[in-house]
């Protein structure tokens, strides 16, 4: 059959020949997103990098979740990641198959992992096919088996060795560089990731370079380990069989879950969490039998859900999200297998500790008022952003939003937040428009520390900022993946950025917390002659592109993103974007902090001030 080539006129052949079958590795190293989601340098803490890492503490985990093995060890040095748990160890006559085969694994059967995270044979093979060095050693009865690989090509396999080593399996992999390029793995994700893993198995104990995690109380702990505002009332408690249940409410906008389907963090939720939050709403609108509205009842709760699935489907590889609407084969619903224990559990318990439930309704009651007190200003805001938005006065939107195409995720969809008409123009003019819109500010924001929220639909550039993010009702909705503030780096700027956080820190806490807000790094000096240019972030990379390029360089200081013109810009928002998230943890302690910034004019802050003023002639 030939096809007509549309561009050159031309009939193209398609034979026998343009039909290939790619070998298993071949496919995941050409198509690694299909596997593990995004590549990435280790930056973030969805990138490629911790997925390979988890892929493999994923089969640990599963062994503890059996009942084998209290530890498990994970070293990461120069790039070189080791884990090493004390499991049964993988049957020694399949080890190849286990780490080289596709859709080969001992979870197939449910009778001996009967609600397991890997499923589909592919995890390990997948670490395997990406890693440029993978070793796995088993242990099982004084017996040993290892097998090194290059790119999941066997090096060397050794006979079944006699060991005095415990049992269980060691698997160390080196992520490819010419995959991940200059890939760089951050404490601070791995942690985090470990962490996790604790909360959800009370007793477990993970040693990272030496240091050791451990939960005692589960889910309990996750909740007071990530809360950043005390709670209200004593965490509320609830576990059954396979399900685990944590809630409590915090004095903050919005609401915040951590879910997980056996052992996995969905971070973008699925059919367990909408089951829950369903749930717990109806449970307490019953109990107190008043017409609560649900977004009152849900408004500042911090919960965690933790449900076991046989043979649970998750909308991609990577298990962000759970699509499973059954707990099992012949089993009942996830919706009624969660609605069922909350009415019973929580109920309960409601009726048994009567000072967390005066507690609780006076928050639903709070929250009811505060609501009704901005009823009167919240529909003419509403109407005032749709307009400016259809007239696009303070929106360049993109084509492409983060739940297009029926939730479909899109996480390169991004927004930057900026200052002043010719840095939204430079932005505008170099951006993506598939992907990357602009919002622009008019003047400086409002310092809105200690408002209600009635001032954010009372506030034009709020009022248009929230429309714009679509967040008036929560995350679900959210248009953007990475909401950018792109302010000077000037005192002015740096002022901007600060006013912009305090909001959403008062009033959408989870949009930080669930890492959607970063920072724009842009150049501060541009060295260059006729043959190179250098884009310095700081005065020590301008020091290094003047000592490259020598005596005759040309030094050009940016003091505005307005300065920058629209093909220079192209290099700082495409490829080479330089993003700093902004992070929120419990030690940060938010509400102080933002209570001495930006709160009443202290004498300490004066103090604070005057003691770190910097003189202009103090700068080398």
């Amino acid at each position: 059959m030939n096809e007509l080539n549309s561009t050159t006129g031309q009939h193209t052949a398609y034979t026998d020949e343009d039909i290939r079958t790619l070998d298993w590795k071949e496919h995941i190293r050409r198509r690694p997103g299909m596997y593990i989601g995004k590549l990435g340098d280790g930056t973030y803490a969805d990138d490629g990098i911790y997925v390979l890492l988890k892929e493999v503490l994923d089969n640990s985990i599963d062994e503890y979740m059996m009942g084998y093995g209290k530890s498990i060890e994970v070293t990461v040095r120069d790039g070189e990641v080791t884990v090493r748990d004390y499991g049964r160890g993988v049957p020694l006559g399949k080890v190849v198959d286990v780490s080289s085969k596709m859709n080969t694994g001992g979870k197939y059967d449910s009778k001996a992992f009967k609600k397991s995270v890997g499923l589909n044979g592919v995890g390990i093979k997948a670490v395997n096919a990406l890693s440029s060095d993978f070793v796995i050693v088993s242990r099982r009865d004084r017996e040993s088996k290892t097998v090194t690989y290059v790119r999941a090509e066997v090096i060397t396999e050794s006979a079944i060795e006699a060991t005095e080593e415990n049992n269980g399996t060691m698997i160390r992999f080196v992520p490819d560089s010419e995959i991940f390029k200059e890939y760089h793995y951050k404490d601070e994700f791995v942690e985090n990731l470990l962490k996790n893993y604790v909360f959800l198995n009370a007793g477990l104990s993970i040693i990272y370079n030496g240091k050791r995690f451990y939960s005692r109380n589960g889910l309990v702990d996750l909740l007071n380990e990530n809360m950043t505002t005390d709670p209200l009332y004593p965490i509320i408690h609830l576990k059954g069989e396979d399900i685990e249940i944590v809630l409590t409410h915090c004095n903050q906008y919005g609401e915040e879950y951590y879910s997980f389907v056996n052992g996995q963090h969905t971070t973008q939720g699925g059919t367990h969490l909408s089951a829950f939050r369903e749930s717990v709403s109806r449970v307490i609108k019953e109990y107190y039998a008043k017409n609560f509205e649900y977004s009152d009842i849900r408004s500042g709760l911090v919960a965690a859900v933790s449900i076991k699935v046989e043979e649970p489907v998750f909308e991609s590889q990577t298990k962000t999200k759970l699509g499973s609407k059954d707990m099992g084969p012949g089993g009942i619903t996830v919706n009624k297998f969660i609605g069922d224990f909350i009415k019973r559990e929580l109920d309960n318990y409601l009726h048994r500790y009567m000072d967390t439930s005066e507690a609780l309704f006076k928050k639903i009651s709070d929250s009811e008022k505060e609501r009704k007190a901005i009823a009167g200003v919240t529909k003419l805001a509403r109407e005032r952003a749709k307009k400016a938005n259809l007239h696009n006065k303070k929106l360049r939107d993109c084509r492409v939003h983060l739940n297009d195409n029926k939730g479909e995720t899109r996480d390169d969809s991004s927004i930057f937040i900026t200052e002043g008409d010719s840095a939204s123009g430079s932005i505008t003019k170099s951006r993506n428009p598939n992907l990357q819109a602009v919002f622009s500010l008019r003047g400086k924001p409002l310092n809105c520390f200690g408002l209600t929220k009635k001032v954010v639909y009372e506030n034009e550039e709020f009022n248009l900022l929230q429309a714009a993010l679509n967040i008036e009702d929560g995350l679900d909705d959210l248009r953007y993946n990475k909401v950018i503030i792109a302010t000077d780096a000037d005192v002015d700027g740096m002022h901007i950025r600060l006013l912009l956080m305090t909001f959403f820190l008062q009033f959408f806490p989870d949009l930080v917390k669930r890492n959607h807000v970063y920072i724009l790094q842009t150049p501060l000096f541009r060295v260059r002659n006729k043959q190179k240019t250098f884009y310095c972030y700081s005065e020590e990379e301008r020091i290094s592109a003047i000592a490259e390029i020598g005596a005759k360089a040309e030094i050009t200081r940016f003091k505005g993103l307005g300065e920058i013109s629209p093909n220079e810009f192209k290099n700082f928002i495409g490829e080479n974007i330089r993003l700093d998230p902004v992070t929120m943890k419990k030690e940060d302690a938010v509400k102080e902090m933002l209570e001495f910034y930006m709160g009443k004019n202290t004498m300490d802050r004066q103090n604070f001030i005057i003691n770190n003023l910097v003189v202009e002639g103090d700068i080398e």
